[in-house]
């Protein structure tokens, strides 16, 4: 089990996480790093020689890419399956660490890295479900998340996270899927493979958030919202939210100024 930081619990998500290794880079939403990198580049204004974080990196696919253009990137991730992945002939640039998203704080110094992000549900969003030890909703319980993402970043750097669009999660609800209106959080039943084809019973838990919720719990956490995109993975683009696209990815800023 992964080292716990900051008095955190286990998280449902490990144990998937052993079980799929590297059979986890075979589902289809991990075949658009590049583009999803190229719109990260763009959007976080990402140069050489910059640091940048990655919250939730899985086996470190968005932090191995950006780290080929140049740019220094630590990834943290719960797993520790996905961190030895990951860290697997690394380029230089791309470290990895086992840490928990919910305590950031305990990880990383105040305002260490220029731009730091979240995708595909890498942290920001998988708080709820089994083993949550909070009653608030689960959008509040990923409230640490994006406070230990703007504790990361510099003031005046840049932070993106990509959350489930919770208008697609309700409009295109499939038969194996619950949705907690009260939480916010939909439950899917399914099954998971390893590498070698081995099927196990899945219970995977993802919170839908809309572009309101993101940008108020943005200014509740001190950063300033900018933007919030609506997104698909591997197709990443300057798109409105729409009911129609899976995730939606809020762009934000740590102030200059310290205010929020």
């Amino acid at each position: 089990m992964s080292a716990r930081l900051g008095g955190m619990s286990s998280h449902w998500f490990e144990a998937l996480a052993d079980h799929m290794g590297p059979a986890y880079l075979r589902y289809s939403f991990t075949k658009g790093t590049d583009q999803e990198v190229g719109a990260l580049v763009d959007w976080l204004d990402l140069e050489p020689g910059m640091r940048v974080l990655d919250v939730g990196c899985g086996p470190g696919r968005h932090s191995r890419a950006l780290a080929a253009l140049g740019i220094e990137v630590h990834g943290l991730d719960i797993s520790e399956t996905f961190v030895e992945l990951a860290r697997i002939d690394a380029p230089a640039g791309a470290t990895f660490e086992v840490a928990d998203a919910r305590a950031l704080d305990t990880v990383v110094a105040d305002g260490s890295f220029d731009a730091v992000f979240s995708l595909c549900q890498g942290a920001f969003g998988l708080a709820g479900g089994a083993g949550a030890v909070d009653e608030l909703p689960a959008r509040e319980l990923d409230e640490p998340i994006l406070a230990g993402m703007r504790h990361a970043v510099r003031p005046g750097g840049l932070v993106a996270v990509s959350a489930f669009n919770a208008y697609f999660q309700v409009r295109f609800a499939e038969d194996f899927d619950t949705f907690d209106a009260q939480r916010g959080v939909n439950h899917e039943v399914t099954e998971i493979m390893d590498a070698t084809g081995v099927a196990i019973p899945a219970d995977l838990w993802t919170t839908g958030f809309t572009p309101r919720e993101l940008r108020l719990l943005a200014r509740v956490v001190g950063l300033r919202p900018l933007d919030v995109f609506g997104v698909t993975p591997g197709d990443y683009g300057r798109r409105p939210p729409s009911v129609e696209r899976h995730e939606h990815l809020l762009l934000a800023r740590r102030p200059a100024d310290g205010t929020g």
